[in-house]
Formats: structure tokens, C-alpha cells, sequence
């Protein structure tokens, strides 16, 4: 994947500001804490919560700004709002993502997967959780392109029918890397159906690039 590699390392980039400033100076106390920051995504200038109306206008390039993070316009849009995110949050404290989709039986995927036999393609929900994990980096301030690298596993419990009310999905960043040369995130994932886990995905991977 060529997003992935060069010199980054890192046991390095775990140290503390503090620890930088004390055994490097004020110069590079100052790219740490900048550092930190974008990290942790304390000063982003977005809300926490979005509509449809705004997920509609993230896919047209509107609100990060054209040749950044964008969501794909319906049909392929797999979520109608965003409850909460955040660059902090989460079991890792890494970010993490809360988005609901609702589910109707006139749903273009029902008609014809399977004709007599309606269910949600999976492979829809894990593209949903990809399109929050993009967006969270986005969210970030993170400049680029976004593009699903790849995924770790994913474990398919339950199925989505025409009879379900709504896809609750849950995305939890294990790292958030942002270098001259990667911007990543990836986190893990889950989708619950009417409270019902039913999808687990881990170790998503999800760049952004500028090229």
C-alpha cells in the first residue's frame, strides 16, 4: 500500500510534549504540542453532530472544502445523521463516531438483493462504516482524499431486512496518524441493528491523500 511507510516511527511518536521539550528544546516543544493537538482534535471547528442536510452537502465537497474527505451522494450514503463525534473519544481515546441510519422497505438495495428474499447487502453496512471513519478525519481539519485501505476482520451476526427500523453505527479509532508523508485512521467497528449487534468489523484502514 503506498500510503505506508518511510521513517515514521512509532515508539517515538508515543513520547509526551513534555518529554520532547525537555531533551529537544522550545522548538520542537512547539511542533508537539502542535502535534498533540491535531491528534487529540480538540480545535476542530466543525460540530459534533450533523443531519441529512449536512451529510448531503459534505458529499458535494461543501463542508471540508473541495479535494478533501467527501461522502458519496445517495444511494450509496449509508447514514442519515451523525449523533456525536469526536478526535478524543472512544475506549482508546483515539476518536470515535456515532451515526443511525433508517431502514425502510422502499430501500433501493431490498428490490433487488434478493428478489423474494430482501436483505441489506453487508458489504453496504461495512462501506458505511468506512464512509464515518473518512469523515471523522475530515472532521479533524485533516487536509486529503479519502480511501479505504483495507480491513482487518469482519464478522457478519444478523441480517438487515425490510422489517428492521434502524442501523445504529458505532466507529472507535485505535490510531489516528498524521505525518508529512500518511494521513490514517483506523479504528474498529460496529453496527447494531434495533439495538441488535450484527455486524463487527476491526482494524479498519482509511487514508487521506492530497496527490
Amino acid at each position: 500500500m503506498p500510503f505506508i511507510h518511510g521513517n515514521f516511527n512509532v515508539a517515538q511518536s508515543r513520547r509526551t510534549a513534555p518529554a520532547l521539550a525537555l531533551s529537544r528544546g522550545p522548538v520542537l516543544e512547539a511542533c508537539a504540542n502542535e502535534t498533540e493537538t491535531n491528534r487529540r482534535g480538540h480545535m476542530s471547528q466543525y460540530p459534533t453532530q450533523f443531519d441529512k442536510d449536512a451529510l448531503l452537502k459534505c458529499s458535494r465537497g461543501e463542508l471540508f472544502g473541495p479535494g478533501n474527505a467527501q461522502l458519496p451522494a445517495p444511494p450509496m450514503l449509508m447514514m442519515d445523521r451523525i449523533t456525536d463525534i469526536s478526535g478524543d473519544g472512544g475506549e482508546h481515546g483515539k476518536g470515535h463516531v456515532v451515526a443511525e441510519f433508517d431502514i425502510t422497505p422502499e430501500l433501493w438495495f431490498f428490490e433487488c438483493h434478493f428478489p423474494g428474499n430482501p436483505i441489506m447487502p453487508g458489504c453496504l453496512g461495512l462501506d458505511g462504516l468506512w464512509q464515518l471513519t473518512g469523515f471523522n478525519l475530515g472532521w479533524r481539519g485533516w487536509k486529503g482524499r479519502g480511501y479505504a485501505l483495507g480491513v482487518g476482520e469482519v464478522k457478519l451476526t444478523g441480517m438487515v431486512r425490510p422489517d428492521r427500523k434502524m442501523l445504529t453505527y458505532y466507529v472507535d479509532f485505535t490510531k489516528a496518524v498524521q505525518t508529512r508523508r500518511l494521513t490514517m485512521g483506523v479504528a474498529d467497528g460496529r453496527v447494531e441493528a434495533d439495538g441488535e449487534t450484527i455486524y463487527l468489523v476491526k482494524d479498519m484502514k482509511v487514508a487521506l491523500s492530497e496527490s
